[in-house]
């Protein structure tokens, strides 16, 4: 069996007209996050962690901001995408680790919701998925409120008897 371990990270502007997602959920929240994309630095995390651990590159190499295809487009979808990628190349997310910074809006109430719906995208037991937020105690650009980041890291293993039991 190998094993491979992948890191991601991603930070997007909060910015007013958005709605915002994270982890492929819709947060009743002021602002939105600007990006190509509909800018969820979750799932954008997850995919670089999950594209790092397959050595094929990073989100931007598969989604380019300059193809207008990705132009708004869910994140949800680009996630699908890795996810079939990850499974056709015979990998499988033993578990995954997420950290969001923020100082608001308050996510514990999301939490599981958010589990969710990445083990949902990911066809993974949710027991495999962790997500956590902190905030950056006012410190840069997350600390003011300013924006929203996200780290994401994953182990992968080639063999079906290593996959997760739910």
């Amino acid at each position: 069996m190998t094993l491979r371990i992948g890191h991601g990270s991603d930070v997007h502007r909060l910015v007013d007209g958005r709605p915002l997602y994270l982890g492929g959920v819709h947060i009743p929240h002021a602002r939105g996050l600007l990006g190509h994309s509909d800018g969820d630095v979750v799932l954008h995390a997850i995919c670089d962690a999950i594209l790092g651990a397959m050595a094929e590159g990073d989100i931007g190499q598969h989604f380019p901001d300059s193809d207008q295809r990705y132009h708004d487009i869910a994140s949800s979808e680009l996630m699908g995408h890795v996810g079939r990628l990850l499974r056709d190349e015979g990998w499988h997310v033993h578990n995954l680790d997420v950290t969001v910074y923020a100082e608001e809006p308050k996510l514990a109430p999301h939490r599981h919701a958010m589990r969710s719906r990445i083990a949902e995208l990911l066809q993974i037991p949710i027991t495999a998925v962790s997500v956590k937020a902190k905030t950056n105690e006012g410190l840069d650009a997350v600390g003011r409120g300013e924006a929203l980041a996200a780290t994401a890291v994953v182990l992968l293993s080639d063999g079906a008897d290593a996959s997760p039991q739910g």
